[in-house]
């Protein structure tokens, strides 16, 4: 009886353990990518419902569905264990793997973005400057035509001033 409870004990600080491990999956997903509210909602709950997966999965297997209230002090104290020894340890290692990961695979998009750009650029010296050069002459046109135009009605202008000073 005393060693069915020890080996009870001892499965359920696993179950905290496991849970202390999957709540720091969470914690750095969270660290290493940014999330809405509605994604931190769903990531707990997600949290929650593995947690109680795992200690009813515990409880109907090595305990036959008895509930027993060291079974969650055990759960409890695997938990505080692992976040208070390993836990930080985890958590950066895990980070810095990810963040590096995240840089390599940015290089690695930039480089295979290279060709898109010459492309692109190429498709738009081959496409827009054209269009670009024939906007640009069509407004030096309609410039010149407006400063004719112009120059033009000055000159009526200035002719119907002078028959006026004539006549006076």
């Amino acid at each position: 009886m005393v060693v069915n409870q020890t080996l009870l004990f001892l499965i359920f600080m696993l179950d905290g353990i496991i849970i202390g491990l999957i709540f720091d999956i969470f914690r750095i997903s969270r660290r290493t990518i940014k999330t809405s509210d509605f994604i931190t909602i769903i990531e707990d709950f997600l949290f929650w419902i593995l947690t109680a997966i795992i200690l009813l999965y515990s409880i109907f297997t090595f305990n036959n569905g008895e509930i027993r209230w060291f079974m969650f002090m055990a759960t409890i104290l695997g938990f505080l264990l692992y976040i208070m020894t390993v836990s930080s340890y985890i958590i950066k290692i895990n980070v810095t793997i990810i963040n590096f990961i995240k840089k390599i695979i940015k290089k690695i998009f930039n480089i295979i973005c290279i060709p898109f750009k010459i492309l692109f650029k190429f498709i738009k010296k081959l496409c827009f400057n054209p269009i670009l050069f024939i906007i640009v002459n069509i407004k030096k046109k309609n410039k010149i035509l407006f400063q004719k135009v112009h120059k033009l009605f000055n000159k009526k202008r200035t002719n119907k001033v002078q028959k006026v000073a004539k006549l006076n």
